[in-house]
Formats: C-alpha cells, structure tokens, sequence
C-alpha cells in the first residue's frame, strides 16, 4: 500500500492506493474508498516497487483525487443497513464559498430532505449552514470537522 499527500485548490488530501489491477484502482482518500479508472494501466516495469505477489501494483500518484470520479463497486449481497445508492453517487454538495468546517451534521446512509442543515462551515467569522439542495440518502462525505474547502469544492454527496 502506497500513501501520498496533495494539496488541490489549498485543501489538503491523504491518497492511499490499496491496489492496481489492469485500469482500475482501489483507492482511499482522506479515509474514503474509490474505485477510480485510470486512463491507461500502469506499467509494472517502471513501478517495480509497487508490484505485490498478486500481480497488482500500486498506481502512479493521482493528480487531482478531488476531481476523480469514483466507480460503482461491483454489486455485494444487499443488507438492511446499507444505503441504496452505491458511495459516492448521487448529486455534490459544493462549497459556496472558502472556509473551515465546523460541523457535519449527517453521515453516509443518512436520509435528508431539501432543506435540512448538512454541514456548518465557517467563513469570513460567520457560520454558513450548507442545506441540502436535494432529498435523498447521503452516499459519501468528502470532509472532515476542520477541513479547510474552497469554492466550489464537493463535500459530501446526496443520492
């Protein structure tokens, strides 16, 4: 498993790549998993240190994970506490302007409706209450408490 640190729009991200097989990699960022798509596979030749024993290496560092666009794991059996909508998909909840978050107010699986309160974020010493634009169920949060975001940045998203 390979880590490493970006800084996208002055928001700090952790990737971690947990493996590599063919175009597809299984990725973690700021905790969060992905399965993105690359553009072409890596090369295990050129990445040698990144190879494991079950033929998979490690991806090159990604160079904005804020914009990949995560890909729908592949089905698993449906439990009752799981969310319909797999992580990730659904409609962003972008930031309308720059600031810190000071609260989250819901978690992966939780049902919103348009209009309820979903993250406080702090901007210019005044708290801005970021509302749902959409009725759904929260399918991932890209944010932590103390997070510096800019505009525009995704920070949680509602499917």
């Amino acid at each position: 498993m390979k880590t490493y640190k970006y800084k996208v729009q002055g928001v700090e991200y952790e990737v971690e790549i947990a493996e590599v097989v063919g175009k597809i990699a299984k990725v973690n960022v700021n905790g969060i998993p992905f399965e993105i798509e690359m553009q072409k596979p890596i090369n295990a030749a050129k990445h040698p240190a990144l190879a494991s024993t079950k033929r998979t290496v490690a991806a090159a560092p990604v160079e904005a994970p804020a914009a990949a666009a995560p890909v729908a794991a592949p089905a698993a059996k449906p439990q009752a506490a799981q969310p319909a909508a797999p992580a990730g998909a659904g409609n962003p909840v972008k930031a309308p302007l720059p600031g810190t978050i000071n609260a989250i107010n819901v978690k992966v699986g939780d049902k919103v409706n348009v209009g309820d309160v979903v993250i406080v974020l702090e901007a210019m010493k005044m708290q801005n209450n970021i509302e749902a634009e959409y009725a759904g169920t929260v399918t991932s949060i890209l944010v932590n408490q103390g997070d510096s975001v800019m505009e525009g940045a995704v920070m949680l998203t509602i499917g």
